[in-house]
């Protein structure tokens, strides 16, 4: 094959992709207008909210990951036309994504005391609890929504997430002002404000998508007359079945990244505030990478709806360079401009916290490099790893996920992350060593998969 016989498809893939990476990018948008603002108040409450959020990340990848299983049994129903298995799928995911939202919002609240024996800064600790109380609230719309989202990928819809998230995020931005500095009346609350702010945007957000997708032709019916409670144990037992792995999967590489919050934690306020930063802007590279891994999970599953696997090779191979190419200009972003990217976080007018903010800069700039350089695994890992879903395949790459971050990256970040080693620095060396490891590991499953796929087929 030519080069051109994949990036023809680049239109397309991105046609799908563009939508859901907007989308997703509007979730990491939320963290990083509360982190901006919650910056100008200090470098303890940005610290807090790190903390926080660490716990609501871990808790948010096993939600998200487990609803990514309705994508793929909706992108293959729709391609093979069957509306009943469509509709079973849908009806069954929603019912499993609010069941599991509820049992992680009381997941988080009976493991926050955690905090208290993280040896994590005492201030930090005492203005992270309330801010987590509410934020933990906002999982049990936060995943019913992924529901409607992953339905609505399903159908190659990609645009209706999108708009949603973006009425969210204007909402949270207004809120977020009025609420932590308490504008037009309002009571100042600091970081407790962006923590409402949060939790009223992901209800507008759920209810925004509901309304567009009840209003179109291709989804109605999809989404109106629910019987919620009439559930088969057949098509339950199917979604566990993917769901668990795919949650499993983003789990043990989201936990890493916690991981990195918490032991930055033990270096002190400024090193977990730095982490922070770097964190928040990586996230918004990889929300790049994750919404062609969607396209990825789409356009997989439709050709393996229709059999067509010689195609589905070529498809998937032109989605990879896609993400590569998003991948080396990220990386070239980061590196060039490391050193003026965290400034946007701290308040230079403030007299009082100056020596801490630039520490925190300093840090935040270091760890940058290193988020230059994991671009590429990190873009080729997710986007294999949507392929993998595409397919169905789901339990070796949760195997492979694990290996990748526990039993390569995190030794490698607790070895070196330590204060007389390289600190900040050598932890975000781990998580490089873990997503290059997952991302040859699961490229070379993709490979083993489709050749058999294709041998087997002629």
């Amino acid at each position: 094959m030519v080069l051109s016989d994949y990036t023809k498809e680049f239109k397309y893939n991105w046609q799908l992709a563009a939508p859901v990476i907007l989308g997703m990018l509007g979730h990491t948008f939320v963290s990083f207008v509360d982190n901006i603002m919650v910056g100008q108040l200090g470098t303890a409450e940005l610290a807090a909210v790190s903390l926080g959020n660490s716990f609501m990340f871990v808790a948010m990848s096993l939600g998200i990951g487990f609803s990514t299983a309705i994508t793929p049994l909706i992108a293959e129903a729709d391609s093979a036309n069957n509306f009943n298995q469509g509709k079973l799928a849908f009806k069954h995911g929603l019912f499993l994504c609010t069941v599991l939202g509820i049992a992680l919002f009381l997941l988080v609240l009976l493991l926050k005391p955690l905090m208290y024996f993280m040896k994590q800064p005492a201030e930090v600790v005492e203005l992270a609890i309330p801010y987590l109380n509410l934020v933990a609230f906002s999982l049990i719309p936060l995943i019913v929504f992924q529901a409607f989202k992953q339905f609505s990928d399903g159908l190659s819809m990609t645009k209706y997430p999108m708009y949603a998230t973006i009425l969210a995020n204007v909402a949270n931005v207004l809120l977020n002002y009025v609420l932590i500095f308490g504008k037009f009346g309002c009571p100042e609350l600091g970081i407790v404000g962006a923590a409402y702010g949060t939790l009223a945007s992901r209800f507008i957000m759920l209810w925004y998508l509901w309304y567009l997708l009840k209003g179109k032709e291709k989804s109605k019916a999809f989404v109106t007359h629910i019987k919620f409670f009439a559930l088969e144990k057949l098509m339950l037992r199917k979604l566990i079945n993917l769901g668990a792995p795919s949650a499993m999967q983003m789990f043990f590489e989201v936990a890493i990244f916690t991981a990195a919050i918490w032991l930055s934690g033990l270096l002190g306020k400024n090193s977990q505030a730095a982490n922070q930063i770097a964190l928040n802007l990586s996230s918004m590279a990889f929300m790049v990478a994750m919404g062609i891994s969607v396209a990825s999970m789409i356009r997989i599953g439709n050709q393996k709806g229709l059999k067509r696997y010689f195609e589905l090779r070529r498809i998937a191979f032109s989605l990879f360079l896609l993400g590569c190419i998003f991948a080396v200009t990220f990386g070239l972003f980061f590196f060039l401009f490391r050193d003026h990217l965290p400034k946007l976080y701290v308040d230079f007018d403030d007299a009082e916290n100056f020596k801490d903010n630039m520490e925190v800069i300093a840090i935040a700039s270091q760890l940058l490099l290193a988020a230059a350089i994991f671009q590429i695994s990190d873009s080729i890992q997710v986007v294999v790893l949507g392929a993998l879903r595409g397919l169905q395949d789901v339990k070796i790459p949760t195997l492979i996920t694990f290996i990748s971050y526990w039993m390569i990256g995190f030794p490698v970040s607790w070895f070196l992350g330590k204060e007389n080693m390289y600190g900040s620095f050598g932890i975000w060396c781990g998580l490089l060593a873990g997503l290059t490891t997952a991302s040859v590991l699961l490229f070379i499953r993709f490979n083993y998969l489709t050749k058999k796929l294709i041998l087997n087929n002629e």
